[in-house]
């Protein structure tokens, strides 16, 4: 007997003898449809015809799938332990295994069914792995499927970059960005299983360099010149009196003789600073790569002692840090959506009672409504009876309108209050944050000859501030 006889008679015939029973054949066919839908989906990534480019895809293709792939594997050698069990208890084992025969309709009946099955599977694991692709590529898997990121989700849906997908600025492409994604995503989902997420949840270093991300859609070096800025806001008074404040932005940029102007223009160069706050909201040094190669340092006069820290490269993100998550101060988001004509005018000091009511303290999200709906009431039905008899719709409104302010910017369970995600654009809230991080006259250079510039008119000029009718306005036809 020659050896490949030995092999089919020892280890073929019973290997397919014990393995035709619908578990092992259950096995094979999840086993197959695995294998061909990871080879399908290698082949594509390798000529690049059709791939997607998620970064969340190994999450299907190299977890999922290998796992379905093994179990199909695992179920083949249970199946066939099963039926030897089986058989042995009824002493009906075979002396001698059956011939490998097609003819022989139990055998065929296996194979018939081993090739049904697989198609089968194939089609039902090809169809969720492109669902599951096509549902990972949506900004719901991100700020959906997991609750912690709530706040997150929310701010999305009022900030600039609405309609952008998540994995656009938070994953950089390539294979170190990809690798990257996959790690953080993994660390993050252990967090979440195990309840060790942080509370609340800061961006840090976590997010790409502008390089990496922003490039990708925006030209760093357009010149765009000027900006008017025109700002509105609403009194204390029992009018709500409203002012504006009209503000010319030199936002600048690198115009065609390569001649740089502006506050893009200023920041274009080498610039790396060192932040003793993982928020990079204290930042102790600044240094400045010249034309000329040469770097000038400037420290700030609060720093104490040696400064250390990893140096970190300035960039797009740097001040614009909330461009796809916005959280807006009370004042900012009541005075929006006034403007938007809800809460009404007409009702007697709305401005100064809605301020009071979003910046009180509530227990949970449940409790917003309720308080704020009736402290909106309670005022006009005890201060303002003919205003509670006569503008009860508009006094509704404005309590729903209060109620999704807060809603949308407060998160008691994630312990996301106003000022927990400050906004480095401007400083339009006190003479700190923002820009004054460095501008703020108090980072010098060791010999004190030159400072980072503190001087206002450098980033914008003040037109008006908080005039009822400001003439610009009336002249460009806004008023």
């Amino acid at each position: 007997m020659n050896r490949f006889s030995r092999f089919e008679q020892n280890w073929l015939r019973p290997f397919l003898f014990f393995g035709n029973n619908p578990i092992s054949l259950i096995g094979g066919a999840i086993t197959s449809a695995s294998a061909l839908t990871l080879i399908g989906f290698w082949i594509v990534d390798i000529f690049g015809h059709g791939g997607s480019t998620n970064p969340y895809l190994g999450i299907i293709f190299d977890l999922c799938l290998p796992a379905l792939f093994v179990l199909g594997l695992l179920l083949i050698p249970l199946g066939m332990w099963l039926r030897h069990r089986e058989l042995l208890a009824l002493d009906r084992l075979p002396e001698v295994y059956p011939k490998i025969d097609l003819a022989d309709p139990f055998f065929r009946h296996g194979i018939d069914f081993v090739i049904v099955a697989t198609f089968i599977n194939f089609v039902i694991v090809g169809t969720a792995s492109y669902r599951g692709v096509a549902y990972m590529d949506t900004v719901s898997f991100c700020g959906q499927a997991c609750h912690v990121m709530a706040p997150e989700w929310n701010a999305y849906h009022v900030a600039s970059h609405y309609g952008v997908a998540c994995t656009e600025c938070h994953i950089a492409r390539g294979v170190p960005g990809y690798i990257n994604a996959k790690v953080n995503g993994s660390k993050q989902l252990m967090m979440v299983v195990f309840h060790r997420y942080p509370r609340p949840i800061m961006a840090g270093d976590k997010v790409p360099p502008a390089s990496a991300t922003c490039i990708n859609c925006h030209n760093p070096n357009q010149l765009i010149g000027d900006k008017l800025i025109v700002k509105t806001s609403y009194g204390d008074d029992e009018k709500n009196s409203i002012t504006h404040t009209l503000v010319l932005l030199h936002l600048g940029g690198r115009n065609q003789f390569d001649q740089l102007s502006g506050i893009h223009g200023a920041h274009m160069a080498h610039i790396e600073y060192i932040a003793t706050d993982s928020t990079h909201q204290t930042i102790s040094s600044v240094s400045k790569t010249n034309g000329d190669g040469s770097v000038t340092e400037f420290v700030s006069s609060d720093a104490k002692g040696s400064i250390t820290g990893e140096k970190h490269l300035m960039d797009c993100i740097d001040c614009h840090n909330r461009a796809a998550h916005s959280f807006s101060t009370p004042e900012e988001a009541l005075n929006k959506d006034m403007a938007m004509g809800t809460p009404s005018l007409s009702l007697p000091f709305i401005h100064k009672q809605g301020l009071m009511l979003l910046k009180s303290s509530y227990s949970s999200q449940e409790d917003v409504a309720t308080r704020i709906t009736s402290g909106v009431e309670d005022f006009y039905r005890s201060q303002y009876p003919a205003v509670w008899n006569g503008q009860r719709a508009q006094i509704d409104q404005a309590a729903k309108a209060l109620t999704t302010i807060y809603g949308n910017n407060v998160f008691p369970f994630m312990q996301v209050t106003w000022g927990t995600h400050p906004n480095n654009i401007g400083h339009t809230v006190a003479l700190t944050g923002g820009c004054f991080r460095c501008h703020d006259g108090n980072h010098s250079t060791k010999d004190g000859k030159k400072s980072i510039t503190n001087d206002c008119a450098a980033c914008h000029n003040l037109i008006a501030v908080d005039e009822p009718n400001p003439k610009l306005l009336a002249e460009i036809g806004i008023q």
